[in-house]
């Protein structure tokens, strides 16, 4: 039988994904299972979104332009100028979702054997996308102490080797909910401009700051405008995680015209979701203020009720709607899928990603794990108390 790809054979498996066989075992043996282990949250889609894909008067389904329906890119830029990011629809290619963004990005950046360095723990796919293009990720670690601020920029500079070409960061933070302040994103342009790197910035959770905590942009930074690249995505923003619609912005002029090149080979995003994202950009602010409300308090909730669990940590994070918590736990890999193979509490169960998914150095998150509090408030005191429950009986195993 012939062989399939070294590369085939690297690329790993999502951390968020791997355990769903033994969560689909468990609902069939009849147990309830809280899933804090992916981004899904269970607020309602706009209904602008989804009206405007039910009432397209569409006769034939045609390829949209390779860069995104113009339309929706203009319309984009009046979004992003609410942020004080001023961009032009030519600085703009729309993706299916902000994954292809992120690949295409790093194909149009980075050669094989290029090196990127991205604080972790981050968002588990950026291992599997560094392997799908043949960069190394050189990571630097963040810590769950300082509640996963990005560590010293001279810590970034010792990892700088001639093979380095950029810098990668996700802000706010999957899968920490770490927001980085102006003042650390300054840090990183002295950086950028020393070196001449390019900084990509996923920043698919903007509309998620709490406690009066400000979003800022690597599209803020000035002097820089050929180095950044901004990554984003609808999916969160409207819970639209189905549409597959993100973007790729850049000012850097070749960059995009290169990017194309892949965009064009992949031929066009989707249709009904940019006919959907465009219409989603006249959401009322009211929407997002009652959504940060509401997740605000899971948030306030989850942190609180993870501190009182002996042995638990967990900091509280400033946006996103993730936290990484440190458990008493020896594997979290192991711990997770018991959890769904032979715990249940009142015929109950959580799912938890590990963390070890979301580290690219070996061994790290060993006792950590990610929860994402995208579901309603008594199902997520529902899911603590199967966690409390469970922590007490695996360590007297």
């Amino acid at each position: 039988m012939p062989k399939i790809s070294s590369k085939a054979a690297k690329m790993p498996a999502s951390p968020i994904r791997k355990l769903v066989p033994f969560a689909e075992t468990a609902k069939k043996k009849g147990i309830k299972i809280y899933h804090l282990n992916i981004g899904q949250p269970d607020i309602e889609t706009p209904a602008s979104l989804l009206n405007a894909v039910k009432n397209a008067d569409i006769k034939v389904l045609e390829y949209s332009h390779s860069a995104g329906i113009e339309s929706y890119r203009k319309k984009l830029c009046g979004y992003y100028k609410q942020y004080a990011i001023d961009v032009d629809p030519s600085d703009i290619i729309v993706t299916t979702g902000g994954s292809e963004a992120i690949q295409i990005a790093l194909m149009t950046c980075f050669n094989p054997g290029d090196e990127i360095i991205i604080p972790e723990p981050f968002y588990a796919n950026y291992n599997g996308f560094s392997t799908a293009s043949d960069i190394v990720i050189k990571p630097i670690r963040s810590y769950i102490e300082s509640g996963f601020a990005l560590p010293p920029i001279e810590e970034f500079e010792k990892l700088i080797t001639p093979k380095t070409k950029g810098i990668m960061i996700c802000n706010p933070g999957n899968p920490t909910g770490y927001l980085y302040s102006e003042q650390e994103l300054e840090s990183l342009k002295e950086l950028v401009l020393k070196y001449d790197l390019f900084l990509l910035s996923d920043e698919v959770y903007r509309e998620f700051c709490y406690d009066g905590k400000e979003y800022a942009s690597v599209m803020h930074l000035k002097g820089i405008e050929n180095n950044t690249i901004l990554l984003d995505s609808i999916s969160k923003r409207y819970s639209a995680c189905g549409a597959r619609i993100g973007c790729m912005i850049s000012k850097n002029k070749e960059v995009i015209a290169s990017a194309l090149k892949f965009a064009q080979a992949r031929l066009s995003p989707p249709t009904f979701g940019q006919i959907g994202a465009e219409a989603a950009i006249d959401t009322p602010a009211s929407y997002f203020e009652g959504v940060k409300k509401e997740y605000v308090a899971r948030r306030d909730f989850v942190i609180d009720a993870l501190n009182k669990i002996p042995g638990v940590f967990c900091p509280k994070p400033s946006g996103a709607f993730y936290c990484i918590a440190r458990l008493p736990i020896d594997d979290a890999d192991k711990f997770c899928q018991w959890l769904l193979e032979d715990f249940n509490y009142n015929n109950q169960t959580v799912m938890l990603a590990p963390a070890t998914g979301f580290y690219s150095t070996p061994g790290e998150g060993k006792n950590e794990v990610r929860l994402a509090y995208v579901l309603k408030i008594e199902d997520l005191k529902n899911a603590v108390l199967c966690l409390e429950k469970a922590l007490e009986v695996y360590n007297k195993k």
